[in-house]
């Protein structure tokens, strides 16, 4: 018989709240202004400035750190990179010049030397992204339901600052007894010891815990890696992989709650 599921621990981005279809809406907004000054369709520039900024990523000063917590390279077009770390300090030096640079190879790609046009892309699509912060119609009804049967965590990879401010925004704090985020505690998803530190938070072991998220390897190959119980939620209906098998594999969190009572009960 499977040990008593005591803590759930959830995933943020693309679980919680539309993360990448919302930096998408943002780039689009932003390109927009180059479509008028220049006819450049926004749909083609938003792809080719998510390619330039890609590019320079790999040549962050701080890659490593970066890997390591999980920060995207579109993160990086609007993270403030808050904090004292030596890693955190480079890149706040760095990202003027990787925000402008992005634009700028972009832009250059369409045969348009506009520096000018590049500071402003760079300026307004961190503005834009802050206005965009999505919460899933199936979260609140979800976690209010769990929240007196369960302790909740929320496990985030990602900047410091640009986490807070999103748990912030959506107001999801509220719900959970511990919050960690990778850019804080220094490691991230997959790597066993960030399940570790959250599990060492909510007192709870291993076996007694499961973690909720979007992404196969991140969210559920980790968590096995560290002994927790998984579910995949796959909103979009993604293709499984074959070398990752999650305990429960669901499309809403709406299901979560009566996937958890059958295993209590059974």
């Amino acid at each position: 018989m499977s040990a008593a599921i005591q803590s759930l621990v959830f995933d943020l981005d693309d679980t919680l709240v539309v993360e990448e279809a919302s930096a998408d809406d943002a780039l689009l907004q932003t390109c927009a202004l180059a479509e008028e000054r220049y006819g450049i369709p926004a749909t083609n520039l938003r792809a080719t400035v998510r390619q330039t900024c890609r590019e320079l990523w790999h040549a962050s000063p701080a890659r490593a750190y970066c890997v390591a917590v999980g920060i995207s390279s579109w993160e990086g077009l609007w993270a403030k990179f808050t904090g004292d770390g030596a890693e955190l300090q480079r890149l706040r030096a760095w990202a003027p010049t990787y925000r402008f640079q992005s634009w700028q190879n972009a832009l250059q790609r369409y045969g348009i030397d506009d520096p000018g046009l590049a500071e402003e892309l760079a300026k307004t699509f961190p503005r834009l992204r802050r206005e965009r912060h999505i919460v899933y119609d199936d979260v609140i009804p979800t976690l209010t339901q769990l929240a007196g049967s369960y302790s909740l965590g929320l496990l985030t990879n990602g900047a410091a600052d640009l986490q807070r401010f999103k748990i912030q925004a959506t107001g999801l704090g509220d719900y959970f007894q511990e919050i960690l985020v990778a850019g804080e505690i220094g490691v991230g998803k997959p790597d066993a010891r960030a399940y570790e530190q959250m599990l060492d938070r909510l007192g709870v072991k291993a076996e007694n815990a499961c973690m909720i998220g979007d992404h196969l390897v991140r969210d559920v190959a980790g968590a096995q890696q560290a002994g927790m119980r998984t579910v995949w939620l796959n909103r979009e209906g993604k293709t499984p992989m074959e070398n990752i098998c999650p305990d429960w594999e669901i499309n809403s969190l709406a299901i979560l709650p009566a996937i958890l009572r059958d295993a209590r009960e059974g």
